[in-house]
């Protein structure tokens, strides 16, 4: 560009003044001379660029909040303008439709009078017979008229109210677009369509301000609303005049008229006619949530609205929204009466239904991924085209899960096991068709050819066998290989099978005679997986030899050898054969481009090695299963990772997209099979929760806020009635082991690799950081006085510090190896540690010296804690025993023995008389401290348990773990249930729902879950008849059953003794 003043002269210069300039601001070097402007507030346009470049770098304009706020804010508000002029001219297009029907329909009749002559005028009703009768004297039908007629009137005043009121509405959106992007930080977007008394548009109140209008009501009215209105059984109080006259008379109350006002002001808002939980929603729903706050008003109200869908039939997506923010917002909903409620249109996740009674409710189109339903009563419900990440647990093998493939139909599932048995499933029902067996060994991998009538699969005996689907019946049996055959493989047209052996070989056979074809030898090492490419030219392998082969099918050349870093335990073809897919030992999956050779990009984000990879049908995404318990679909188009599929409690083993691409099947070590919906498992929920390992937990001292710390560096603080997140603690860079709360529950301690840090919990800032310790922090610890914190670390030394001024006060040396654990005393004189040297030590505090040295475990001692009245002193030990020692004497009173992993942590309840351990094998135990016996188990986490804890009142106790959660769980009922059964008594059992759960022992469940990853529960949920169908048809009830539901049908002898 060229100087505006010297046109011959590029622009060369930026002047830099901070008053305004009087000539423009880019110059060329004649204006400095010619014009008088200052050497020193000029720069090169080059020097100008760097010097905004690093100021935009270091203002980090691309991540500015405020930028992304603006401009989301933009969108979102743009979004909804768009939707609310949408519906609005759809809804004017259909009142438009519905006029010109009813004139047409007029004209029809008319002219049907003039043609049919078998019409009898005397029929008519009175209305239509006075009209005619205007027609016979002349009065009506006169053309002048015709444009006074009432919908012409309406459509010409719409037309000319339109025409003035769309323009001005799309003048100020324009000039408030203007002000948003004026970045002076002040301007507000606030667009508010102008409404003109009389004319036709109607503009919508604001829902807040709707809702905020009942802040004077009692909310005792709004369940005595709805107690009269099922007395009564009025099902249209909303229509009927009558019915509001009626609650008043009945109630007494003139608040009922105002409930009844803006219950009406609802049924014609938004809020009744869309789904708030859709996307375009989101920042709408979060600024509802901000603005109710913790009215209590309005949250009744909020369940009000729910209970009338039981009622009236038009509030269903009113009801349905409000549920929704219900569920948002983190409120109580357990223990609820919320029968015969009809949802629609809306999404639940991560709703905590605990015990609620939701007998004769009608959801449809409702996604429940990860709600709790534990507890819950589900009588003769109706759910239909419901939406849930994973949809089925097929239980019946007896042994891991290898291999899973289905049908080309998608209608059958087949499924192989070390148990020696392939399974054939029918995905429609969730049962099994079939079982067949034959081989000696342990099956590796099943494979279907394309025509779904062929299966085939290979085992440890060194046999491939093919099966007719239909009947079951063996047809051949494929002999050759030296050793376990490892992979087997159709050629795209099933006349060539292929398969792959830990004899170094892989070796093709004619499917119709059984016999083999040729060899492919070049491996150095077991050959684990084989792959024909689409259109069976090429065969690819991968071999524990480290790399990916390529081999001519027609010639049996090796065609490129693909190396890697650790063994390859799976390779794939994309559908279009254009990408390679491998993973193995190394964690990370490898995308390869086919004709090349070339590495096209790898996917980290496993943290253990991979044992499958699988692309989708349509090749946009990649599944990939592993040894970690997890599942990761990828976009094979940009490598990022857009869904994490978890719940199996151990590695998964093998994945396999349906034909349609919306079902994912996988099978695991832990035995059992899971069938995941794909789109739902990519709508990522929005849920509270750490992102790593949870390695400890503690409750307040009023038992309010469950303190937990994490592997992701950071300490959550949460509600523990609702598991709101009530704060966020960052300090720690390195993985945070231990939380403690003081006696008083002001302070919060925390252990690191980094520090221990002192926080204050009102403030949530940090109070102290004490850096002493040379190695990782495992355990932090106040006395009972609260004067006192004392630590334990990997570099073998107990420290104690003054709580009042962060200074150490004592070192405790004696271990000689890593110090896991240590516990206070009750009465605050002693201290009890213990560490990899498998030795506890008990520590006088006073004098800090060594009072005692107990030894009895195997195992690394991990947990240690004293009982409530200092009698007991328990410990845990990865030798997988509990031990409990009588603290006075030293000397072992018992050994606990039910794990069968290593104990990881265990405490006492208050009154002292039971004991919960937590495991590796990832089952809590309770135990009843006098009879040194086993009461239950609880089981709900899928990885090791790190933490166990006790509320203050013992009715709660606290769990977390591995993968990535935090779990209470009711344990009130325990002792209550054992003891009759003790005394030889059995329960008796009446026709009473609660009584029956008391049976079943499904009190004691999972009562809140906080974790990001959604996880569906329904242990012990009551089912009697009713229907439960997901979206796509298929029947969940086989589910249900496996999430521990009891179905009454099944149990009606007990129910009627």
């Amino acid at each position: 560009m060229n100087c505006i003043f010297h046109k011959e002269n590029p622009i060369s210069l930026i002047c830099m003044a901070s008053h305004e300039c009087k000539l423009q601001r880019k110059l060329c070097n004649k204006c400095q001379y010619l014009h008088g402007v200052d050497f020193k507030h000029l720069v090169s346009i080059e020097i100008f660029k760097e010097k905004v470049s690093k100021k935009l770098t270091d203002y980090q304009f691309y991540e500015t909040h405020e930028v992304k706020q603006r401009k989301m804010k933009m969108i979102s508000l743009l979004t909804q303008t768009e939707s609310l002029l949408k519906q609005i001219f759809e809804e004017l297009s259909q009142s438009i439709k519905e006029i010109y029907n009813q004139i047409e329909q007029e004209y029809k009749s008319f002219y049907e009078i003039i043609t049919d002559t078998t019409i009898n005028l005397a029929e008519f009703l009175k209305n239509d017979f006075d009209n005619l009768v205007q027609i016979a004297e002349g009065t009506t039908l006169n053309y002048s008229n015709v444009y006074k007629n009432p919908y012409f009137e309406l459509l010409e005043k719409g037309k000319i109210f339109l025409d003035k009121e769309v323009k001005d509405f799309i003048t100020k959106i324009r000039q408030e677009m203007k002000e948003i992007f004026s970045f002076n930080g002040q301007t507000q977007l606030n667009i508010q369509p102008i409404q003109k008394e009389g004319q036709g548009l109607k503009i919508e109140k604001d829902i807040v301000d709707l809702l905020a209008s009942l802040k004077d009501i009692e909310v005792k009215i709004f369940t005595q609303i709805i107690e009269l209105l099922k007395k009564e059984k009025i099902s249209d109080f909303l229509r009927r005049d009558e019915t509001q006259q009626k609650l008043n008379e009945l109630l007494g109350n003139s608040s009922t008229n105002k409930i009844i006002e803006v219950t009406r002001n609802l049924n014609e808002h938004d809020f009744n006619k869309n789904d708030y939980s859709a996307e375009i929603y989101c920042s709408k729903i979060q600024d509802i949530i901000k603005r109710i706050g913790e009215d209590n008003t309005i949250i009744e109200f909020l369940k009000f609205l729910v209970h009338i869908t039981a009622i009236d039939e038009q509030m269903i997506q009113c009801g349905s929204n409000a549920i929704h923010l219900l569920v948002k917002m983190k409120i109580d909903m357990t223990n609820q009466q919320f029968q015969d409620i009809k949802i629609q249109n809306t999404s639940l996740v991560g709703a905590n239904f605990l015990r609620c009674n939701l007998s004769g409710s009608e959801f449809n189109n409702v996604d429940i991924t990860g709600i709790n339903l534990n507890g819950a009563q589900l009588l003769r419900c109706n759910w239909k085209n419901i939406r849930i990440n994973q949809f089925n647990r097929l239980d019946g093998h007896s042994g891991c899960v290898r291999s899973v493939c289905f049908s080309p139909d998608g209608s059958i599932l087949a499924s192989c096991s070390l148990d020696k048995s392939i399974r054939l499933w029918d995905l429609k029902t969730g049962q099994e068709k079939a079982q067949l067996f034959g081989h000696y060994g342990w099956i590796n991998q099943v494979s279907f050819s394309l025509d779904g009538k062929t299966l085939a699969s290979c085992s440890n005996d060194k046999c491939i066998r093919l099966w007719d689907v239909m009947t079951g019946q063996k047809k051949a049996r494929l002999e050759g290989h030296a050793n376990t055959v490892c992979s087997v493989c159709f050629s795209p047209d099933s006349a060539t099978l292929a398969s792959s052996s830990k004899d170094n070989s892989i070796r093709l056979w004619d499917v119709i005679t059984g016999q083999q074809k040729s060899k492919f030898v070049g491996h150095t090492n077991a050959v684990l997986s084989v792959c024909y490419s689409p259109d069976g030219t090429s065969l690819a392998s991968s071999s524990e030899d480290r790399s990916v082969r390529l081999w001519d099918t027609e010639t049996g050349k090796q065609k490129s050898k693909l190396d890697h870093e650790f063994e390859v335990n799976n390779v794939v073809f994309s559908p279009d054969g254009i990408t390679l897919a491998a993973g193995g030992y190394d964690k990370i999956i490898t995308i390869w481009d086919f004709k090349t050779g070339l590495q096209k990009a790898k996917l980290i984000g496993h943290k253990d090695f991979i044992l499958q990879v699988c692309f989708s049908p349509d090749g946009a995404m990649l599944a990939s299963a592993s040894w970690d318990k997890s599942i990761l679909i990828w976009d094979v188009k940009t490598a990022q990772q857009k869904a994490k599929l978890e719940g199996h409690s151990e590695g998964v083993s093998s994945i396999s997209f349906s034909p349609d691409g919306k079902t994912l099947a996988s099978g695991s070590l832990d035995l059992t099979i899971g069938l995941w919906d794909v789109k739902i498992a990519l709508e990522k929920p929005n849920l509270e929760g750490h992102d790593d390992t949870i390695n400890s937990i503690c409750f307040s001292p009023d038992g309010s806020i469950l303190a937990s710390c994490s592997d992701d560096k950071s300490i959550g603080l949460w509600d523990v009635k609702t598991g709101q997140q009530k704060a966020k603690l960052h300090g720690h860079i390195y993985n945070i082991q231990s939380v403690c709360f003081s006696p008083d529950g002001k302070l919060l301690a925390s252990g690191s690799l980094d520090e221990t840090i002192l926080w204050d919990v009102e403030t949530r800032q940090q109070k102290y950081q004490l850096k002493v310790h040379t190695k990782w922090v495992q355990s932090v610890c106040f006395s009972p006085d609260g004067n006192l914190l004392a630590s334990c670390s990997d570099d073998k030394a107990i420290l104690l510090f003054d709580v009042k001024t962060g200074q150490q006060k004592a070192k405790l040396d004696g271990h000689t190896f890593y110090v896991q654990t240590i516990y206070f005393s009750y009465d605050g004189t002693l201290l009890v540690s213990g560490g990899v040297d498998q030795n506890i030590r008990i520590w006088d505090v006073k004098t800090g010296e060594q009072k005692a040295v107990l030894e009895g475990h195997d195992g690394c001692v991990n947990s240690v804690c004293f009982s409530p009245n200092d009698t007991i002193l328990a410990s845990g030990s990865a030798d997988k025993s509990i031990l409990l020692w009588d603290v006075k004497t030293g000397q072992k009173k018992a050994k606990l023995v039910g794990h069968i992993r290593q104990v990881r942590s265990l405490c006492f309840s208050p009154d002292a008389t039971i004991l919960a351990s937590g495991s590796l094998d990832q089952d809590i135990n309770i135990w009843d401290v006098k009879r040194q016996e086993l009461r239950a188990s609880l089981k709900g986490h899928y990885n090791c348990i790190n933490s166990v804890c006790f509320s203050p009142n013992g009715a709660v106790l606290a769990s977390c773990s591995d993968d990535m959660s935090v779990r209470l769980w009711d344990v009130k009922d325990i002792i209550e249930i054992e003891e009759s059964d003790q005394n030889g008594q059995e329960v008796k059992v009446k026709l009473n729902l609660l009584e029956l759960q008391k049976k079943f022992r499904v009190n004691n469940v999972t009562i809140l879950r906080i974790s990001k990853i959604p996880i569906f529960q329904a242990w012990g949920a009551l089912i009697y008849k009713g229907e439960f169908f997901n979206y796509q048809g298929l029947d969940l009830r086989s589910y249900l059953k496996f999430k521990g539901s009891l179905f009454l049908e099944n149990h009606l002898q007990e129910l009627q003794n």
